[in-house]
């Protein structure tokens, strides 16, 4: 449970961090979780991969996994 709790807190502060670096992004083609929050995507899972965390989100049948190896730097790319 106490994991389950770290990871929200984790995400919630990931996805105002997100936001703030999305701002300042100059590549049109990076999806951020911030983004893909904003389009009606709900988290559904996360997991722990070594000091990294793995957060998939889905909206209907299309799905994301975004990598995140701090609060601040993350990846995000569609698995289907």
């Amino acid at each position: 449970m106490k994991v389950w709790l770290l990871t929200v807190l984790a995400l919630a502060f990931a996805v105002q961090a997100q936001a703030q670096e999305a701002a300042v992004s100059s590549s049109s083609s990076t999806t951020t979780m911030a983004d893909l929050i904003k389009q009606g995507y709900e988290i559904r899972t996360s997991s722990e991969s070594g000091s990294k965390i793995i957060v998939f989100l889905q909206k209907d049948k299309t799905a994301y996994a975004c990598e995140f190896t701090s609060l601040t730097r993350s990846r995000c790319g569609s698995i289907n």
